[in-house]
């Protein structure tokens, strides 16, 4: 016979509810490090996603300025051909144009948008599973 090691020893000497015990000790244990662990990692995430965030609305604010002072140089050309006012009126319709595009685009991809099928799938099998386990009780 082979020596026993002292994971069988101990379980030859401890009581199932001592062992059973110590079991549950160690998943709570396990539980709670890997929420300080999801935890640590979300915060770390938030701040890298802070700053990015951060730098895509200044980068959101230059392109805004970038085309205003173009629209404006646009309008100013078109001022010295046909006036102040039809350069303004042209400018304007311009930018609904692109608005009610860039809508469109928007909205369609909008409708594509099925959010999160299988989640929802699955959390809907968890009653069915709830109540096949009762009735195998």
């Amino acid at each position: 016979m082979s020596d026993a090691t002292p994971s069988e020893e101990k379980a030859a000497t401890t009581s199932l509810g001592d062992l059973l015990s110590e079991v549950t000790r160690d998943i709570s244990t396990l539980m709670q490090q890997e929420v300080e662990l999801a935890k640590a990692e979300l915060k770390q995430s938030a701040s890298k996603s802070a700053k990015g965030l951060g730098s895509l609305g200044g980068a959101a604010y230059s392109g805004m300025m970038a085309i205003f002072f173009l629209s404006l140089a646009l309008w100013w050309a078109l001022s010295t051909q046909i006036g102040g006012g039809w350069a303004g009126v042209i400018v304007a319709v311009i930018w609904a144009v692109i608005g009610l595009v860039l809508y469109r685009m928007g909205r369609a991809q909008m409708k594509e948008v099925q959010g999160a099928p299988q989640t929802v799938a699955t959390l809907k099998e968890i009653p069915e599973t709830l109540k096949r386990n009762e009735e195998n009780r």
